[in-house]
């Protein structure tokens, strides 16, 4: 005995429709087997087929005049036929059904039963996250697959999905009501749709995922522009962080939107009203104005939010209140930017040991993340900030900052050489970013601000990209065709202070290229820290050397790019080796 189900539709989806559905029932009736029939008619559909009586049945039969949608049985044989037959011989038709449903499990191997991941995630992420995850799991089951799905609640996500689960899964599910980072899956079938989709019926959402889901950009480097492959690499050093750097990185990558406002608006109000244009001599005027909102408040919120992302990356939500104070802390007994990166590595493990440990019932749970954490944990980490963290760090940045302004001489050029190199080292990665974040912090502290090393960090984190392209158009039998092509485009990003525009020549020559970009950042930074170079602005690149009062020693400041870009050319001309005459016509990569 056979288990059967049918779907019968007519265009007028009355007569046929259910005259074909009794022929098949009937049929199936004599010679022994069950059926349920599913009718679409012009009234709606009529004895609509479960997930289960698909999952359970040995073939499907469409018994249409009209389109009928069979995504809902993938997997199942299935036999297609007009109305007409199965209302003059339905026997003929199961028969023929059967007999399809056996040649084609005779001839085919079983449905292959599928790894899923997923994502699950909902605005509030405590009760649709959990119950869409659900559905998801009980749904592949039905199904024969296994699913694992990570859930990105209020609390953090949990059932996190490692670089192992992503590589072997055949398909991945993001059932999410919220922006969810797809950088990980790329190259996989992916499938999106919403928490809702997945909580009303989540077999349903399964096989439609099988059916539609499309593979996650993953184009090839030789196909990218310059723009893309740079942004790929940062994708790239992105997913591959991990512990306290990711932590950092995260919280760094925050805070650079407001530094780089808060800077130019500062630089801006300088060319207005000169230098002194804080003065309440100035007050009410528009660089006055422009001043006020880049230091007093861009600035100011730099190490609130340094210290709220770092806490956020470790805890998720509930540490970003805790991180965020503890960082207002900082700023306040002064220790600044080492005070905001240690208040935000206590609120986030403080806040992540507390949302493990502290049991709830599920009554309660949607308190946890609103309530309990982020006041425990603001608790706990103001107390520290005051009593324990806060005085030793600011003693620790004083002593720093002394130290830094006492720099003369071979003591200047020593650190330019350092943060030169690290500039240049991996270009993006975790050395460049540490050197630009020690920067960072050093021009906008509240009290005594340094300048010097800023300027010798973009100066240096320039000249990479610049002797790249410089040499490209220079020594053209060094590099491949696609190479030198995309050289105005690095010359661009290079202008405009974006290091990572030297990644794809680094990558494809990691031994010869990166030592020539070395060593031209080395000597950029070391020139404009002797000169005594100063910049006041973050980022920006060429264009905000124009800006009056931006950049002081302005002169010695361009020669020290030019120099270095210089350098770093003459460096890849003596390390690089030529290509064969053939090699250097084709792009990148190709054989």
């Amino acid at each position: 005995m056979a288990k059967i189900v049918a779907v019968t539709s007519c265009p007028t989806g009355i007569a046929h429709t259910i005259m074909a559905a009794e022929g098949l029932e009937q049929a199936a009736k004599k010679l022994g087997h069950t059926i349920q029939v599913e009718t679409q008619g012009s009234v709606g559909t009529r004895n609509t087929l479960t997930d289960e009586a698909i999952a359970a049945a040995d073939v499907v039969i469409v018994a249409a005049d009209t389109r009928v949608d069979t995504v809902r049985f993938i997997g199942k044989p299935i036999y297609e036929s007009a109305t007409e037959p199965a209302i003059r011989n339905g026997a003929s038709v199961i028969e023929a059904a059967l007999a399809s449903a056996g040649a084609a499990s005779a001839a085919a191997p079983a449905a292959k039963k599928l790894k899923i991941v997923g994502i699950t995630s909902c605005p509030t992420g405590i009760a649709h996250t959990f119950m869409a995850a659900e559905g998801l799991e009980q749904g592949a089951a039905s199904l024969g697959h296994t699913a694992k799905i990570e859930t990105q609640g209020s609390v953090g996500a949990k059932n996190n999905l490692t670089a192992d689960d992503i590589a072997a899964a055949d398909l991945v599910i993001i059932a999410a009501d919220t922006q969810v980072d797809k950088t990980r899956f790329a190259g996989k079938r992916l499938y999106e749709t919403s928490t809702k989709a997945a909580i009303h019926d989540g077999a349903a959402l399964v096989r439609k995922a099988i059916a539609e889901a499309a593979v996650a950009g993953a184009a090839t480097t030789a196909k990218l522009t310059p723009e893309e492959q740079v942004q790929q690499a940062k994708a790239q050093q992105a997913a591959a962080r991990t512990g306290v750097y990711k932590h950092l990185m995260t919280g760094v990558s925050y805070m650079l939107p407001f530094v780089v406002a808060g800077g130019l608006l500062i630089a801006i109000s300088f060319a207005l009203g000169g230098i002194n244009v804080y003065d309440d001599a100035h007050k009410g005027t528009l660089g006055w104005t422009l001043f006020q909102i880049g230091a007093k408040s861009g600035f100011a919120l730099m190490v609130p939010i340094l210290a709220g992302f770092i806490a956020y990356s470790i805890a998720d939500r509930p540490g970003i209140a805790p991180g965020m104070i503890g960082g207002m802390i900082a700023g306040a007994i002064g220790s600044g930017f080492l005070g905001g990166i240690a208040a935000g590595f206590l609120a986030g493990y403080i806040v992540k040991f507390l949302s493990d440990n502290i049991p709830l019932p599920r009554t309660l749970a949607g308190l946890k993340p609103v309530l309990v954490l982020p006041l425990l944990g603001t608790v706990i980490v103001g107390l520290l900030m005051y009593y324990v963290i806060g005085e030793p760090v600011a003693a620790a940045l004083a002593a720093i900052t002394q130290w830094l302004k006492g720099m003369q001489g071979a003591n200047a050029a020593f650190l330019g050489l350092l943060l030169g190199a690290m500039m240049a080292f991996d270009m993006g990665g975790p050395v460049n970013k540490s050197a630009y974040a020690f920067a960072t912090g050093l021009i906008t502290s509240q009290t005594d601000p340094i300048y010097g090393p800023m300027a010798a960090v973009m100066a240096a984190g320039m000249t990479p990209p610049l002797g790249l392209a410089l040499a490209a158009l220079l020594f053209k039998n060094r590099f491949s065709l696609d190479e030198r092509e995309a050289a105005g485009a690095t010359a661009a990003l290079g202008i405009s202070f974006i290091t990572e525009g030297a990644i794809p020549y680094a990558a494809k020559d990691p031994l010869r290229v990166i030592p020539a970009l070395m060593l031209g950042s080395a000597l950029t930074g070391a020139i404009s820290m002797v000169l005594g170079c100063q910049l006041k602005v973050p980022h920006g690149g060429v264009f905000v050397l124009p800006i009056p009062n931006a950049v002081t020693q302005l002169g010695g400041y361009i020669v020290a790019i030019l120099i270095g870009t210089a350098v770093t050319t003459a460096a890849l001309f003596f390390l690089k080796r030529p290509l064969e005459a053939k090699a250097a016509l084709k792009p990148a990569g190709a054989h």
